[in-house]
């Protein structure tokens, strides 16, 4: 889709207003949320630019494993090799674009193609292709194999978040996540992420709303609405207890100085060993823009993929992760539950609130919002990036 189109739903005037100061700005025109053209628009434009989100490693637990996911109508599969090398390319065949990948599960020989059952080893390498030079040939020197494979795709793993980068070109993962790194090794070390730990029980939580996914980053990214979305939330992290955060061009969100739940729900639980002893009650929630969220506390992270499913409704796919081996014990199985409860009651009063929002992104009486000059400062910095975004392909 070409950014012409486009014009015709959003113009350079609207996100220009967006990149105002934030008491003359407006939020994002309302078809930004609601246009499935503007949603194919984004893709193409916004977030195949940049790293984005599409799973996690831990949904691979074994080498020869596979996973399809769709990301916004675009068919892709996470692939682990014999040797644990975990890649994402394009789950379709080369010859004739049929889907490879119908559920996840373990390879034990090849990937076969159900059409013309040409096969595929784990590594995305075109190997079997029967009968392609006529009857029992099934090998032609005018068609050489090793050139259409699978086509894979640049993909960086950090946090256990699978990220890719669709067009190609974006920086380096590895730069474009400094900052972010850089920041936490106060509160995790050098290698503290290379501690966390996924368990059985107390990980895994999964989330539908009916709205778009950028509503749920710019709820995530501030504290304002704490006391009246998340009054339990409210008495062990408290609204007057949070400041806000953004980084470079391309994270922001807000953290805690009391973040008390060990104290609240008794969920004692082994600590990062770098965390300061002067902060165990710090915490700090990001949005790695586009669609990744992610938190930490002393004794857990977080980190949420938010699947852009249609342009109302997205799902977020949660997982909770533990430090160091000795988090998995059972002794600790009553702690990682009453740990991700408390937030899927979290997470779940939000879902209220983003999917009233979304309703009224259908009303001709809302122009896109105003901004807390103050409050809503990570929200409108989030909004600023998307609007950059979007002039640079309104105008290309």
């Amino acid at each position: 889709m070409n950014s012409r189109v486009s014009q015709q739903l959003i113009t350079v005037q609207q996100v220009d207003n967006v990149l105002n100061s934030i008491t003359e700005s407006n939020g994002m025109p309302n078809l930004a949320y609601t246009s499935s053209e503007y949603f194919n628009f984004e893709r193409d434009n916004i977030l195949s630019k940049t790293w984005v989100c599409i799973g996690f490693s831990s949904d691979l637990p074994k080498n020869n494993y596979v996973k399809p996911v769709n990301f916004m109508g675009m068919p892709l599969v996470m692939m682990r090799n014999r040797e644990g090398v975990l890649q994402v390319f394009h789950n379709v065949c080369s010859h004739r674009g049929m889907i490879l990948v119908q559920e996840e599960g373990t390879i034990e020989g090849v990937i076969r193609c159900q059409y013309h059952s040409w096969s595929y080893d784990i590594n995305g390498n075109l190997k079997g292709t029967p009968h392609i030079g006529g009857i029992n040939q099934h090998k032609d020197e005018r068609f050489k194999c090793e050139k259409h494979g699978l086509k894979a795709l640049r993909s960086a793993i950090w946090m256990d978040m699978v990220f890719i980068n669709i067009s190609g070109d974006a920086t380096a993962f590895e730069d474009h996540i400094a900052p972010v790194t850089e920041r936490w090794k106060e509160f995790l070390g050098k290698n503290g992420l290379d501690l966390i730990r996924t368990s059985k029980i107390g990980s895994t939580f999964q989330l539908p709303v009916e709205s778009n996914w950028k509503l749920a980053v710019e709820n995530y990214c501030e504290a304002y609405h704490l006391p009246w979305v998340h009054p339990a939330l409210n008495t062990y992290s408290k609204l007057e207890d949070h400041y806000n955060i953004m980084i470079e061009d391309r994270f922001s969100g807000q953290g805690s100085y009391k973040y008390n739940l060990s104290s609240t729900a008794g969920t004692h639980l082994p600590v990062f060993p770098s965390w300061p002893e002067d902060k165990l009650r710090q915490a700090e929630y990001l949005s790695i823009f586009p669609n990744a969220l992610i938190g930490i506390q002393a004794d857990h992270a977080f980190a949420i993929m938010l699947d852009p499913v249609a342009p109302e409704k997205t799902i977020e796919n949660l997982r909770l992760y533990y430090v160091g081996d000795k988090s998995l014990d059972p002794k600790y199985d009553e702690c990682r539950k009453a740990t991700l409860e408390s937030w899927k009651v979290v997470f779940s009063e939000d879902v209220f609130a983003v999917e009233t929002m979304q309703k009224g992104r259908h009303s001709p009486g809302f122009g896109g919002g105003v901004f807390s000059p103050e409050m809503d400062l990570p929200t409108h910095f989030f909004q600023k990036w998307l609007a950059t975004q979007a002039k640079k392909a309104l105008e290309a």
